[in-house]
């Protein structure tokens, strides 16, 4: 799988408005939800659905990096949007550290076998410092659908 196949680039965030975790989440879903990824008024439900996992563990991976994600049936295929904060937000993360790129998840209830395709891809690129330089770096949406669509192609960058 790759990040073309979920990812919806139409609702990338290059600056979070919110300074906080559950606003920054929220930002993320109600993108997903204006770039038509979220079915009628699920947006709520959903925002609600990921602050609560990420109350029960925090997806702050550390390194600057967090994956909030969830199953919820409102979706019908795995989509997932990103966001950028500048200025760090408090996470939770595992290094204590703020988190300045966060990747949202969101997958269909009764497809696991796609969520963990989609985890896997994510994580296996976050495993490299250039990437998560480069994706912290990219400051328009274009930007960041450039740098997933070169890691897609496997760029010898990472």
């Amino acid at each position: 799988m790759k990040f073309e196949d979920f990812v919806c680039f139409k609702a990338a965030i290059p600056e979070f408005q919110a300074p906080d975790r559950d606003g920054a989440i929220a930002e993320l879903v109600s993108s997903l939800d204006r770039a038509g990824k979220l079915g009628n008024s699920n947006a709520k439900a959903i925002t609600r659905a990921v602050i609560k996992r990420e109350n029960e563990a925090s997806t702050g991976m550390g390194r600057g990096v967090a994956v909030p994600h969830v199953k919820h049936k409102a979706v019908k295929g795995v989509i997932a949007a990103i966001g950028q904060s500048s200025a760090g937000i408090e996470f939770a993360a595992l290094d204590k550290q703020p988190v300045y790129s966060v990747i949202l998840l969101i997958s269909p209830v009764d497809d696991p076998d796609k969520h963990l395709q989609a985890m896997e891809n994510i994580f296996r690129h976050l495993q490299y410092e250039k990437f998560r330089k480069f994706l912290r770096h990219c400051r328009s949406a274009e930007q960041i659908e450039d740098l997933l669509r070169e890691a897609d192609e496997g760029s010898s960058l990472f």
